[in-house]
């Protein structure tokens, strides 16, 4: 049984289980071009599985009775913006667990697939001496040599046999015992595989359910928030005006500051609280910070609930995903990148990483889909590659708050340029009285010490 699966392991196929084939990355050399290309291997196999489980993704869907049971919850809800935007950030908060969830299968899925394609690979590889061993192993079993015993006139054959398997054995055996190791990880991996997919595939059920009651949130609160829409109207196309004359973005963020009055007042009062504060002696902002850290924000708060400058390794990546380009990286140009690339899975939740006022959100150049934030003491925060917006400008938002979605593939921008990847990026630059800077120092986990160029 064992010599016939290593057989067909050893014969060269296309896998059409959970985990799609690939070379073998597994294996490290010195060599940085080899590590390059283990890294390009990987994340082309989790792009892979990515495709493999958006496919799965379009045959889900919400059950009538969990969407009935939904509309339901939302109903129960008292109608206030306090209730609403806490249920939002709780929603978001569990679909962007769920997402971390998926991402982190993905990669074990795709970790595993790559180590199954390097013992088919050393199957195929090793094909040759594979037959011999099997082949030797079954002439062994339809000729063993006699037994002296039994057979005295055989005694000169069992020498030779003896001193011929003294000599070809051990090699058989090392043979023997590496495919029967192969072969026992293979299975385990297969086992492994289905596994991961099976609790990827729960997992993209509980975030669809998410999604839908997301969307019931945003619709309800939305209708609460209709009173100012021709406003917000007549800003929309004024910012849109803007944003094709502007060349760049401290520009657009200039011109954005000065004529929209939504976004005018937004500056004014995020300098208005930072003068209040640079007012305060330190004693009243040490006493300020305690309170904020002992007590739950007002989630009916219009100005951020900490100030920005002191949020460094505090604030959470807006998209669950793998960085792919950091600030100061190559950006594929032959400039140094901006800012910070995320690969996300499609349709992935994009929420406010602080508080921030909505300065823009529409599309703007080569950057496509953008959100630009203000998030105090001079900071804003730009966001780009996302498929669909679900803020507004001149709005506040709190920390977790939703603000869009990711799309199902990676959309064409400057800011994604040389990309190993397919799946959809999110860009995000930092910066600081308009001049980009590392925000690697403010993420969870991140860098410490004092951003580039920070002032």
């Amino acid at each position: 049984m064992e010599a016939q699966e290593a057989r067909t392991a050893a014969e060269p196929e296309t896998s059409t289980g959970s985990v799609p084939p690939s070379v073998d990355t597994a294996i490290q050399t010195p060599s940085e071009a080899a590590t390059t290309d283990a890294t390009l291997e990987l994340r082309a196999k989790r792009d892979q599985v990515s495709g493999e489980l958006q496919e799965i993704a379009r045959t889900m869907q919400v059950s009538g009775e969990k969407a009935a049971e939904l509309e339901k919850s939302i109903e129960a809800l008292s109608k206030t913006t306090d209730s609403l935007k806490t249920a939002l950030i709780d929603s978001a908060k569990r679909r962007k667990d769920i997402e971390k969830q998926i991402s982190e299968g993905e990669k074990r899925l795709a970790s595993i697939g790559v180590r199954e394609d390097a013992i088919r690979k050393s199957f195929r590889e090793r094909r040759s001496v594979l037959a011999e061993v099997l082949a030797a192993l079954q002439r062994m079993g339809r000729n063993p040599p006699p037994a002296l015993l039994v057979s005295p006139e055989d005694a000169l054959g069992s020498v030779r046999t003896a001193i011929l398997l003294g000599a070809v054995v051990p090699g058989i055996r090392h043979e023997t015992e590496k495919l029967a190791d192969d072969l026992k990880e293979l299975i385990v991996l297969r086992d492994s595989g289905k596994q991961e997919m099976d609790g990827l595939v729960t997992a993209m059920a509980s975030r669809q359910e998410e999604e839908r009651r997301m969307d019931l949130l945003i619709a309800e609160n939305d209708r609460l928030a209709r009173t100012n829409s021709l406003q917000l109207q007549a800003e929309r196309k004024q910012s849109e005006a803007l944003a094709e004359r502007a060349s760049t973005m401290e520009a657009l963020i200039r011109s954005l500051e000065n004529e929209i009055t939504s976004v005018r007042q937004a500056a004014e009062l995020a300098k208005a609280e930072e003068a209040k504060r640079d007012q305060m002696s330190e004693e009243q902002k040490a006493r300020t910070r305690e309170i904020a850290r002992s007590e739950l924000p007002d989630k009916n708060r219009i100005a951020p609930a900490y100030p920005f400058s002191e949020l460094k390794q505090k604030l959470e990546l807006p998209v669950a995903g793998e960085t792919l380009r950091q600030f100061g990286d190559p950006d594929g140009t032959g400039h140094q990148a901006q800012g910070v690339v995320i690969a996300s899975q499609p349709g992935s939740l994009v929420t406010a990483p602080a508080d921030a006022w909505v300065v823009f959100a529409g599309n703007f150049r080569s950057y496509g889909q953008m959100i630009i934030l203000n998030t105090g003491d001079g900071y804003h925060m730009v966001l780009s590659g996302m498929d669909r917006i679900s803020t507004s400008q001149g709005k506040f938002v709190l920390s977790g708050e939703p603000l869009a979605t990711m799309g199902e593939k990676r959309v064409a921008s400057a800011t994604g340029l040389a990309l190993e990847t397919d799946r959809p990026t999110l860009y995000i630059e930092l910066r600081k009285d308009g001049k980009p800077v590392d925000s690697r120092p403010w993420w969870v986990g991140g860098d410490s010490g004092k951003a580039q160029n920070d002032s």
